[in-house]
């Protein structure tokens, strides 16, 4: 699929991009891999560690039409994965938020369209379902503007989808290194919002497989949501250190108690199938597409009225041994 390819990676730089970088060289033989972020510490470290003729390191930020627009020349794939992901960050700078998760998602569709790219996938998050803050709502926000971007295409056969998904297993920023720091600095206890606080989990790994996979089955206009399993946070702090108190601190500005990933309010426009589910287009596109069977020739099915998909009610739980060996061999894979 991607032999001979070009792909472009926003926000590259970061933990995503890096595996994704390093599975597509695994996995495939692309013509050029572009990594389009504006930090260039992090680029010229990148580049220490990516030595493939097919690396290309772009400089620029998605709030930058023009920029995106000259990087995107001749792209085949483009992975949208810039964001301002920080929840409480968000909150206390709702306009730099917006100015990237929006008018940087809509660059990023302006840009694609006006260079003919033939596949988009946009990187989504959990907190866009039933948004409960900043970050959240602007996620959901640049998920309509990739569904409705459908509508633009014209005759190109250009197609926008979105991958919707969980906390990533030891991302850069999220809880487990912040876990791991503190152990290391001699902490005698671990902070913990709230006892019954749940989230969805996902390795970098299985989030790299699924975007890959869905470059083949996107129709154009979907929302695809794997399958993954849930942890209590304090479960997660129990497993990486037994031995360890937790210390009860209380939910930070706009987290959620629990997170969702396909709403209620969406059940009438959800599929499901053997390993995902898919949020069909609230809107019509001038071309009916049936959802219901993929490229891949999956036969999805409608879920019941009134469904939702939520990290408390999960069916798929994951053990403390368990999120011990995704660990280990998360950190295998990045070696």
């Amino acid at each position: 699929m991607l032999n001979d390819k070009n792909i472009l990676i926003t926000g590259g730089t970061g933990s995503f991009g890096k595996q994704f970088v390093r599975t597509i060289l695994k996995q495939y033989n692309p013509n050029k891999i572009i990594i389009y972020s504006r930090d260039e510490l992090k680029q010229f470290e990148m580049a220490q560690e990516f030595h493939a003729q097919c690396m290309r390191f772009f400089i620029g930020d998605v709030r930058d039409l023009a920029r995106l627009e000259k990087a995107m020349s001749g792209v085949d794939f483009v992975v949208h994965a810039a964001a301002l992901k920080h929840v409480p960050i968000a909150e206390y700078n709702p306009m730099e938020c917006i100015k990237t998760n929006v008018m940087g998602a809509q660059n990023v569709i302006d840009a694609c369209i006006n260079n003919h790219v033939p596949y988009t996938i946009a990187l989504s998050t959990d907190k866009a379902a039933s948004p409960a803050n900043l970050y959240g709502a602007s996620k959901l926000v640049s998920d309509k503007l990739f569904v409705a971007a459908n509508n633009l295409r014209g005759s190109h056969n250009i197609k926008f989808s979105v991958v919707r998904y969980g906390n990533v297993l030891g991302s850069r920023g999220s809880v487990i290194p912040f876990f791991k720091n503190l152990i290391a600095e001699g902490a005698t206890s671990l902070p913990i919002t709230e006892p019954n606080m749940t989230r969805f989990w996902i390795t970098l790994q299985e989030g790299v497989d699924f975007v890959l996979k869905n470059f083949t089955r996107m129709q154009g206009g979907e929302i695809f949501i794997p399958k993954i399993p849930s942890m209590k946070m304090i479960e997660m702090a129990k497993a990486i250190a037994p031995n360890l108190p937790q210390e009860i601190i209380g939910i930070r500005p706009g987290e959620k108690l629990h997170e969702v990933m396909c709403p209620l309010d969406d059940s009438h426009l959800t599929l499901e199938f053997d390993d995902h589910f898919v949020i069909k287009p609230s809107i019509t596109f001038s071309t009916p597409i049936d959802y219901s069977t993929n490229n891949l020739t999956e036969k999805g099915t409608s879920v019941a009225q009134g469904f939702e998909y939520n990290s408390k009610d999960n069916t798929i739980w994951l053990s403390h041994e368990e999120l011990l060996q995704k660990l280990k061999s998360a950190k295998k894979e990045e070696s």
